[in-house]
């Protein structure tokens, strides 16, 4: 999958097949749409393109609002790692300004989708928006087909039954800690990746080794507090783990990881943190009982078979 950060740097993609969208946690609904791209991407002897933003548009145009506390299923760094396992071909991601908010549809069907990409085929889910105050959707697309020399195709609500509720009931069921429902909304584990460093409890002997994963965005959604049978993967070497989530403050979370097997020899490299099942719930690493709630999860995790 190739990767671009503009317009411009994307020019000379053959016979493009495009859709845009955010794709926040690349579930099973977008998955549907990925695959239809990849069909008319090879009926049409082309490649498939996704347009995507960042930062997310909520938080440039509505900062004090709705932007305020967005919290996001994946940072643009698990997105981009979620999307390469697909059959996607190419990714543009466009910087998101106010300036930018202002181009109205036809303009960017005009001035990206035509006259830079040419693309060949549109694909728009049945309840996309886009442009200027959203003014743009299928049925312009549809319109402005036969001007700008593109074929428009919408994929039906029944083959993307579950995108209209799954973004929503996936950050909900994350941060309630439902992690294997949200699993299963997915289509594939909830990750979380980041460069795990050394983390001092302030409780040498008595808690189980732990690393810190600090997260690269500020509105990376995560999971309840609570402890969590998890896998940790970094340049193919995979071990099971625990990972905790506890509260620092009253609006800060933090991520803990106890890795099994080769610890230390994911301090420092980028990991990839999935969830599989909530084992506990709340714990306070001060408390002393902790430690028999720790241990007690780590020999459930080490029982179950991933």
């Amino acid at each position: 999958m190739k990767i671009f950060r503009s317009f411009e740097s994307a020019e000379g993609i053959l016979n493009p097949v495009v859709t845009t969208g955010s794709f926040d946690g690349v579930h099973v609904g977008h998955k549907t749409i990925l695959r239809r791209l990849r069909t008319l991407a090879d009926t049409h002897d082309g490649e498939s393109v996704l347009i995507t933003f960042h930062p997310h548009p909520r938080i440039v145009l509505y900062p004090e609002t709705a932007g305020r506390n967005l919290k996001l299923i994946n940072s643009q760094e698990e997105k981009l790692e979620l999307l390469r396992k697909t059959s996607l071909d190419n990714v543009i991601i466009i910087e998101f300004t106010r300036e930018f908010s202002k181009v109205t549809s036809e303009q960017f069907v005009r001035e990206y989708l035509h006259n830079i990409l040419k693309a060949r085929v549109v694909v728009a889910g049945f309840n996309h928006h886009f442009g200027f105050n959203k003014e743009g959707d299928y049925k312009q697309l549809w319109d402005l087909r036969g001007k700008y020399n593109f074929d428009a195709i919408e994929i039906p609500e029944q083959e993307v039954q579950h995108e209209t509720v799954s973004s929503t009931r996936i950050r909900q069921a994350i941060s309630e800690g439902y992690i294997q429902r949200a699993n299963a909304y997915l289509d594939h584990y909830y990750i979380i990746m980041g460069t795990p460093v050394s983390h001092s409890t302030g409780s040498p002997g008595q808690l189980p080794p732990l690393l810190r994963v600090p997260l690269s965005e500020d509105c990376k959604l995560l999971p309840a507090c609570g402890v969590y049978a998890v896998s940790i993967e970094k340049s193919g070497i995979c071990s099971k783990g625990m990972a905790v989530i506890h509260s620092t403050s009253a609006t800060t979370n933090e991520v803990l990881v106890h890795v099994f097997e080769d610890h230390d020899k994911y301090k420092g490299e980028n990991s990839i943190l999935s969830f599989h099942k909530k084992i506990h719930g709340t714990i306070n690493l001060a408390d002393s009982r902790t430690q028999y709630i720790l241990d007690a999860a780590i020999s459930e995790i080490s029982e179950l078979i991933y």
